[in-house]
């Protein structure tokens, strides 16, 4: 069904649609799969969050893995009961009354794992809340009128109007390097094309979103400031490696040092010398193990949690790849959370990760590993 046909959330939701039945039904499944855990979910012994791994089933762990955009409070209330899923993106087409009403927060509190309530509130063009208010300059124009200390209050208080409404993820700041004009596809959301700039502001703007409690998500690694055009629409082609370690990546040298709780966003890039020819790094595994290891780039390894860009709203993965390839491919690739932007294909989507974690194609080490860090992320595990 298309988001246009989809029904809009009801603006009248209350705490009677997030009942003591759902809480206790979501409390039973997972209480249940503790003490009756799926046969094939092996967790490390004496590793961190075993215990919290056994408590979950394969399909639990997967859906862990997900987060989805929503056209309001019924979408989501939906999605999360029949599949469970880690996180829900409030887009531009969202029904604002899911944060405004506080049934984001209510679903989350009702699950046993809390979930991601995950923006795009770069500010300027990129301000999907601005019909609540909450709006800034463009990245661009901050690093031309304001000190890093000065960026780092204004993304505090952007982050404690975000986290008032719920939502605990941002995914922001852009980390770009880029000199394109100010309304081409990253423009003046990027800081600068100086990389120290980009680097000193990036880091102000998530240091103030941490400081509020809202995870920050560093974006577009390896680099979409130098790339040959949108991602929204078509292919994208970054210059070589060997340039990008000179400047694109340069910000990443720092930021990922000391990432506190901060994510990553890796974009649809293809990268000569990295990716190969027709594969965009959000599926690339050559690229997420740069990103992991910090080589052969320079940076530190990111033990972190690695979101892909939209994988279905996006051309340069949509027009090859249905969703239920893409999130897997992104997963398989060494990406922790698959991002899309609709709940029509979720299933589906679990249901190949299923069938490649018992064919052996994706590993429940592999899935261990991202649940975990996904957990730590949350707050849930603190090891």
């Amino acid at each position: 069904m298309s988001r246009s046909c989809r029904a809009r959330a009801d603006t009248s939701v209350r705490d009677a649609n997030w009942s003591m039945t759902t809480r206790r039904r979501a409390a039973s499944s997972y209480a249940s799969a503790s003490s009756s855990a799926s046969p094939t979910t092996v967790p490390v012994a004496n590793s961190c969050g075993a215990s919290e791994l056994a408590k979950l089933s394969v399909r639990q762990k997967l859906a862990q893995l997900i987060v989805v955009g929503v056209t309001g409070a019924a979408d989501a209330q939906q999605i999360v009961e029949n599949e469970e899923i880690g996180g829900i993106f409030v887009g531009s087409w969202t029904d604002k009354s899911i944060l405004t009403s506080g049934a984001a927060r209510r679903l989350s509190r009702s699950q046993p794992i809390p979930l991601m309530v995950t923006v795009d509130q770069e500010g300027g063009r990129v301000s999907r809340l601005s019909s609540l208010g909450i709006d800034s300059p463009s990245a661009r124009e901050l690093a031309q009128t304001k000190t890093p200390a000065q960026v780092r209050t204004l993304a505090a208080s952007i982050g404690g109007q975000l986290k008032r409404l719920g939502i605990t993820v941002d995914f922001a700041p852009d980390a770009d390097v880029s000199d394109e004009s100010a309304d081409e596809v990253i423009g003046d959301r990027s800081f600068s094309n100086d990389p120290q700039v980009v680097t000193q502001y990036a880091g102000a703007f998530a240091a103030g979103l941490e400081d509020a409690g809202i995870m920050p998500v560093y974006k577009h690694f390896p680099g979409h400031g130098h790339g040959s055009g949108d991602s929204h629409t078509g292919v994208v082609r970054t210059p070589p490696l060997s340039s990008l370690i000179t400047s694109d990546l340069v910000p990443y040298k720092t930021l990922l040092r000391n990432p506190g709780n901060a994510g990553v966003m890796v974009g649809h890039l293809i990268v000569p010398g990295l990716t190969g020819p027709e594969t965009p790094a959000s599926i690339s595994p050559r690229a997420m193990t740069m990103l992991r290891t910090g080589k052969p780039y320079g940076g530190p390894a990111f033990n972190g949690v690695v979101f892909s860009d939209d994988l279905s709203g996006m051309a340069a993965i949509s027009e090859r790849y249905p969703i239920e390839q893409a999130a897997l491919m992104s997963i398989k690739a060494g990406g922790d959370i698959a991002l899309w932007i609709t709940t029509d294909r979720v299933s589906a989507v679990l249901d190949a990760m299923q069938r490649a974690v018992s064919a052996g194609t994706l590993t429940q080490a592999r899935v261990d590993r991202s649940v975990v860090r996904i957990l730590r992320a949350k707050g849930v595990l603190h090891c």
